[in-house]
């Protein structure tokens, strides 16, 4: 039989079988012979020990599309990024953090704006504009009154996407929206294990419908981009990259070079000043990271 992981706890594995629930299982040990640890989203095989009882073994892991760090999860197709539009203010430091993180690992972002019932138009136009050029599929929706979540289930519908935000955003909230069985999902795989509130929070998958999951993912308030160097960044801003061969140097890093391709189409309003004032802070900050470990060694 065949499912996908959605929860890992303390050796066990929760797999969701379509049309048949959640299995507990256990990995065999080849496994671990292997040094290969099994990972939320992965879908594997099992074998059923007890359809009562509904437990099993995972005897196998099917190949995997890719593998995130952070979070911990297996054939993810698109990451949401979620924030609210406003109670908290967007912080487009955080949130270029994140997608700088997902552009390195080569996952398609969806900027989604939640809370769109607190702002007016012309706040959401400016929201909107500052990634506009940036190529990411953009979204504004509200949990309170379900503005925009039919746009947004069709947007999640046949993948498996990664949902992320800091706290406060109403992720909890938009989840229940999106997938309102969750809570008695999350509540079985609790019973079975009897201490489910009381374990560390992991990345789990929840289904939302046929071949369509959610990764729910703490909240984050911070993202430190330690395995980046500075050269690399601008490769993660999408939308300097058609300005760069008007770079008059190669390799130019578009801070305080003269002639700068990406410099001039921010002066020309073809870039959003938000989006390059983060690149620079980025920039700096690993700039000074590469100093600080250059001291250490």
């Amino acid at each position: 039989m065949k499912g996908k992981i959605i929860k890992g706890i303390s050796g066990f594995y929760y797999v969701h079988v379509v049309g048949s629930g959640i299995y507990e299982c256990k990995a065999k040990g080849i496994f671990r012979q292997q040094h290969v640890k099994p990972l939320v989203g992965d879908d594997v095989e099992i074998d059923i020990i007890s359809g009562d009882e509904r437990t099993g073994n995972v005897i196998s892991i099917l190949e995997r599309k890719n593998a995130l760090i952070r979070p911990a999860v297996a054939n993810v197709d698109q990451a949401v990024l979620i924030f609210a539009a406003a109670s908290p203010q967007p912080n487009f430091n955080l949130m270029d953090r994140f997608l700088v993180m997902m552009e390195k690992q080569q996952i398609p972002v969806v900027i989604c704006y939640n809370k769109r019932d607190l702002v007016g138009a012309k706040c959401l136009e400016e929201l909107l504009e500052v990634y506009r050029r940036s190529g990411y599929r953009m979204l504004c929706v509200s949990a309170e009154n379900g503005d925009g979540i039919g746009e947004l289930l069709e947007q999640l519908r046949g993948k498996t996407s990664t949902v992320a935000g800091p706290s406060g955003v109403g992720k909890s909230s938009l989840i229940n929206r999106i997938a309102p069985t969750a809570g008695m999902e999350i509540g079985e795989i609790s019973r079975k294990i009897e201490r489910g509130r009381h374990t560390t929070r992991h990345a789990e998958l929840i289904h939302v419908e046929g071949d369509t999951y959610i990764v729910d993912t703490p909240g984050f308030s911070s993202l430190y981009l330690s395995e980046l160097e500075k050269e690399e960044l601008q490769q993660f801003y999408p939308e300097f990259s058609e300005y760069e061969p008007e770079c008059r140097f190669q390799g130019c890093a578009h801070i305080s070079e003269p002639d700068c391709g990406v410099k001039k189409a921010l002066a020309e309003g073809k870039i959003s000043p938000v989006r390059y004032d983060n690149y620079c802070l980025l920039y700096e900050e690993l700039k000074n990271k590469k100093k600080y470990d250059s001291r250490k060694i």
